[in-house]
Formats: structure tokens, sequence, C-alpha cells
């Protein structure tokens, strides 16, 4: 009714809708303040009607779907997910969403602030990032621009200038990554955003990569640490930490089953070793490395130097 007349009279509302004066200023009144419905009374027309922008348009949209105090909890569970993404400032685009949902979980059992307050979600291990280098990187990725980036390389200890083509960006065991084509390489490359000091958005045109070719390349292989060529890993896992493994997802395309003394044997594809080697080494004596050989070594070794570092001590 306020879509289709220049404004409506408040007897027209309790006409339609066989309400009493009371419950139809309340239902303008919750669609004003729990759904933001940009709706005005106009002395002169003697009527409610919507507020116009600019250009005569009307800035609001009934939800398209309403959601059960269950659906809520959820959804306000994610926005605390989110607003503990580096960086900051994401939360900062969401606020509009997250006071609706706040307003509507206000009429159920439980608060808004008291769900914050029962919730915690917990971000280990995140490495802090500058916001203007994300915001360089997100822009040049949605314009489909080229970047500038001095990344600075953790194993090598250098820092090295690059032009990239930005490909999409992926939010991977609390950190950010810039999956990219360098120009450099001349082939896709995964970058950690945290290790980018500085970014500038080039006006050139990015090179497109098809979505097959990145997953092949960078989704292919264990973790952030991929390729084309990959290998399978096959892990052993002790009857008592396969309760906890056996229900992990290292990989996408891993398989997995448990042996006839509780043990459980994951079976997995990797790439680069280096992130896998750490993940294996977290379990310490709980797992053995069954193949292939040269992973099996590295295993070896690494263990060997703690032995050897705390055998000086």
């Amino acid at each position: 009714m306020l879509r289709a007349r220049r404004a409506v009279p408040l007897r027209d509302f309790m006409d339609e809708f066989e309400i009493s004066r009371a419950t139809a200023k309340r239902d303008i009144e919750y669609m004003r303040d729990r759904m933001s419905a940009p709706i005005t009374y106009d002395r002169e027309l003697r009527g409610y009607r919507y507020r116009r922008d600019d250009e005569g348009e009307i800035p609001f949209a009934m939800p398209g779907l309403w959601f059960s105090a269950a659906e809520l909890h959820a959804l306000l569970t994610a926005e605390r997910l989110l607003a503990g993404v580096q960086p900051g400032f994401l939360s900062d685009h969401i606020e509009p969403l997250r006071a609706r949902i706040a307003g509507l979980l206000e009429e159920g059992d439980h608060s808004a602030d008291e769900l914050r307050e029962r919730i915690r979600i917990l971000h280990i291990g995140a490495r802090g990032v500058d916001e203007q280098v994300f915001q360089r990187l997100a822009s040049g990725l949605l314009d489909r621009k080229r970047l500038r980036i001095d990344h600075y390389n953790r194993r090598n200890d250098e820092a090295l200038v690059r032009e990239v083509s930005p490909q999409r960006l992926v939010w991977y065991r609390d950190n950010w990554y810039l999956d990219a084509w360098c120009h450099l390489r001349k082939g896709l490359r995964s970058f950690g955003v945290d290790a980018i000091r500085s970014a500038l958005v080039l006006d050139r045109r990015a090179k497109d990569v098809a979505k097959s070719r990145l997953d092949r390349y960078l989704g292919s292989g264990y973790g952030i640490f991929s390729g084309t060529e990959t290998r399978v890993a096959t892990l052993k896992f002790s009857p008592q930490r396969s309760r906890w493994v056996s229900r992990e997802r290292w990989h996408s395309g891993q398989e997995g089953g448990l042996e006839l003394d509780g043990s459980f044997v994951l079976r997995l594809p990797y790439s680069n070793q280096t992130e896998l080697l750490m993940d294996i080494l977290r379990h310490g004596a709980e797992v053995e490395v069954l193949g292939p050989p040269d992973l099996r070594e590295a295993v070896i070794r690494e263990l060997g130097r703690a032995v050897d570092i705390y055998s000086e001590k």
C-alpha cells in the first residue's frame, strides 16, 4: 500500500487489515525500528508514505525471508566469526545487517548482547594485515587490474617487487592469502597478505586465469603450498589419536579408514611438503609416515634435529 499510493491514511490500514488504531501504529513503528523502513507521516497528504531518495526511488525492500530464533542465533554467530576476521574494517560493512539481526533477536528469549557475551570465537595464529594493503588488493582483484606488490619472502629473508594479476583472496587457517599470476615468474603463486608490505593498483588489465586451472594448481595439493605435481602421503595415527583425526578434514581429496587395532590410516595428495610436514610433526609419536619415502625421511630429519637440540642442554 505504501509503494502503490502517494500516502496512506491510518484509517485505510485499519480497514484493510481489520486492526485497531493502536495495532496499526505499533506495526508502523515495528517496520521503522526493526526493519529500518523509511516511513514518514506527511501532514499535507494526511497519511503515511515512504521517503524517497534524490532520484525519486524508495531505498527499501521488505525482507524476502523470515528467520526462526535458531536461525537468527546462527546468523549472529556467523557475524561474530566475520567480525574477528582481519582486517577489522570488514565488520563496519556488515554493521547494518548486524543491527537488524540484533533488533530481531531482542524479541526472542535471549538478547543479542547475551549471545555476543556467551559465544567466543578465538583466532589462533592469525598474523596482522595492513588494512590499506588489503583494500588495494581487494580493489585490484574486483576491478580486474594488475598490482605492484612489495613482497617479503620469509624463507629467503628478502623482499622483491612483483607485478601480479590477482585472481582471488583466500582466508585459510586464520590468515589471508592472495592467489595471483606472477608476471615475473610467469606462473601462479600464492602470497601471504601479511607479507605484502605495500601494494599499488596499476592501470593495466589483469590476466584472467580459469577457475579450473586455479583449482588444479592451487587446490590439488595439500594446504596453501600446492602445485600441479602431486603425490599421495600415507599417514598412520595411533588408536588414541585416531579418535580426533578420523573426524578431521585435512584435504578435500583425502581418503581414510580405521584399522582393526583402532589406528587410522589417512591418505591425501600434496605437492610442497612444507605445511604437511608441520602438521605431521605436531602429532609427535602418535603418527607414522608410511610413504612416500622422502616425506618419511624429512620427518626423521626434523625429529633428529629436535633431539640434537635437547641433547645439547
